[in-house]
């Protein structure tokens, strides 16, 4: 379900009427609003993964508890890389298991030992990255002190799986989202209205952009030893725009979506042309 899809805009319309409309004077009903939509969202894509989601969602809830409530710094370090093993065991093995284990047989190869190679027909999650990311940063913020660990699973799992950040992030920080969500929110015009002018700005992005260069570009590369000098300049200068005007049309339909359901998202997708470093915004 894209955001620039017909489909995403009867979802949205629905979310946005059930939740300003029939849950506004309920903080706990908008919340599981937003948490079944970021299921339903998620599974339109694929329903088997939601179970890998969910099981992602209770790993760094638990860990979280587990190193606030204990008062040894060792068993906090031990509950931190347990999370983070498990975490980035699931990332490896859905993103990257065929990678390493393709490039373990060429090691071998060229030293003589012939193996078998062992593939495993893996399909890859959207967004494992994103709401892996999301989780773990979660733990970290705790074990470092900076936030304290929510006992509402529900709100948790909102952080982790606000539907807007689901498939292509940005990754907020829980510091940031989580007092977000866990505050009552009232609609407010001027926010909305920006929030609008986001996601039309974010379609001229991508729509009148991004897709028409994309078909220029793919043309261009898929032909590029029959291509002049000339024209590989212009295929890398548009498909440098390309990318841009999509993840930055992207964000700013993520940003705007976010304002009109009441939440202010990080702005870390600033002009990365031009950036001087590889810092992000606190």
């Amino acid at each position: 379900m894209l955001f620039n899809s017909f489909e995403f805009a009867i979802f949205f319309v629905i979310v946005f009427a059930l939740y300003w409309f029939a849950f506004s004077k309920k903080l706990h009903l908008q919340n599981g609003l937003l948490l079944a939509a970021g299921y339903v969202f998620y599974s339109w894509w694929d329903w088997r993964f939601l179970f890998l989601l969910l099981l992602s969602t209770l790993i760094d809830y638990f860990f979280g508890l587990a190193i606030h409530e204990t008062g040894s710094q060792k068993k906090k370090k031990l509950f931190l890389w347990l999370s983070v093993i498990n975490n980035l065991g699931i990332l490896g093995f859905f993103k990257y298991y065929n990678f390493f284990s393709g490039s373990a047989i060429l090691f071998f190869n060229h030293f003589g030992f012939h193996i078998h190679p062992f593939y495993l027909n893996i399909v890859l999650p959207l967004g494992i990255s994103f709401y892996t990311f999301h989780g773990m940063s979660y733990v970290f913020d705790i074990y470092r002190g900076k936030i304290k660990p929510t006992r509402n699973f529900i709100d948790y799992s909102v952080f982790v799986c606000f539907f807007p950040l689901l498939i292509a992030g940005p990754i907020e920080r829980a510091t940031h989202l989580l007092p977000q969500v866990q505050k009552k929110r009232i609609f407010n015009y001027n926010q909305a209205s920006l929030g609008m002018r986001l996601i039309l700005w974010g379609l001229f992005k991508k729509i009148v952009i991004a897709d028409p260069l994309s078909s220029v570009v793919d043309h261009i590369f898929k032909n590029a030893t029959s291509q002049s000098g000339f024209a590989l300049c212009i295929g890398a200068i548009y498909f440098a725009i390309q990318i841009y005007c999509d993840f930055s049309g992207y964000t700013d339909m993520t940003r705007g979506i976010a304002r009109l359901l009441g939440f202010e998202l990080l702005l870390n997708f600033r002009f990365p042309y031009f950036s001087r470093d590889t810092s992000f915004p606190q």
